[in-house]
């Protein structure tokens, strides 16, 4: 797919980090951008930067994405490009002792399901609803109608202690990434995923800068956290190149997580 002002985009997540830094970069090539988002002031900001257009949504909520892609399709036209860099997580053992007080607890389901909701039912929502409107679109001179990028994680392969629900919601995306490009690839529109290590987000920004650098450190190379700029390099190359389908890619510096 060539990208220029005749495409239009849905960025999930996209008023900070890697979603942000794709938004950026497919407005650098002309496609109109929406982003969905849970932070407006954030989101605004950016929309107006490049353009674009803000829609505050949740993706665990279906009343908010329909709405969310109502108003992009109102702006800029039914979208070919689907981006989900939308998601969360946490650090909670499945099982514990309280080191003071010796009392066991588990991990709250309620806490498991959130995440759940939101990395893993909230892509596949965004997905789904995205899809069903390519679906309607006239095929490119490719036989391309669109292209869709999910964002899951190394966790996804090799998660740390405490990361069973977040590591369960990326491994999902992984996991549906081949069954949704074969179903909808008799309709021209390819799914990949992307798994990235660990990069400098608004997540990590807060840490003490020895924090940062014992992670930097355990990168085998280059031993630096990944900038989200290389995110959005490696998402614009399974946009643009139509050879690209049904694949999950790991964007990590060979790193391979340690238990914890």
């Amino acid at each position: 797919m060539k990208l220029d002002s005749s495409i239009s985009a849905v960025v999930t997540g996209g008023a900070s980090g890697l979603g942000a830094a794709t938004a950026r970069r497919l407005a650098a090539q002309g496609v109109k951008v929406a982003l969905f988002d849970l932070n407006a002031e954030q989101g605004e900001a950016l929309a107006k930067e490049l353009g674009g257009v803000f829609c505050q949504v949740d993706v665990t909520s279906e009343a908010q994405v329909d709405a969310g892609f109502s108003k992009a399709r109102a702006a800029h036209g039914q979208e070919r490009i689907l981006v989900n860099c939308a998601g969360t997580g946490t650090a909670l053992k499945t099982a514990s002792r309280d080191k003071a007080t010796g009392e066991i607890r588990h991990h709250p389901l309620v806490n498991f399901d959130r995440i759940i909701q939101i990395n893993l039912v909230g892509t596949f929502r965004c997905i789904a609803k995205s899809a069903a409107g390519m679906l309607a679109l006239e095929p490119l001179a490719d036989g391309e109608r669109g292209a869709i990028v999910n964002t899951a994680s190394v966790a996804a392969q090799d998660g740390q202690m405490g990361q069973a629900s977040y590591s369960a919601s990326k491994a999902g995306i992984v996991g549906m990434t081949l069954p949704i490009a074969r179903d909808l690839m008799s309709e021209g529109i390819r799914v990949n995923t992307i798994l990235p290590g660990i990069f400098d987000t608004p997540l990590l920004q807060g840490a003490p800068d020895k924090v940062k650098e014992a992670l930097a450190a355990s990168v085998p190379f280059p031993k630096r956290l990944g900038n989200p700029g290389e995110f959005a390099h490696l998402a614009e190359t399974m946009l643009t190149n139509g050879y690209f389908n049904g694949e999950c890619v790991r964007l990590d510096g060979a790193i391979r997580m340690a238990p914890r």
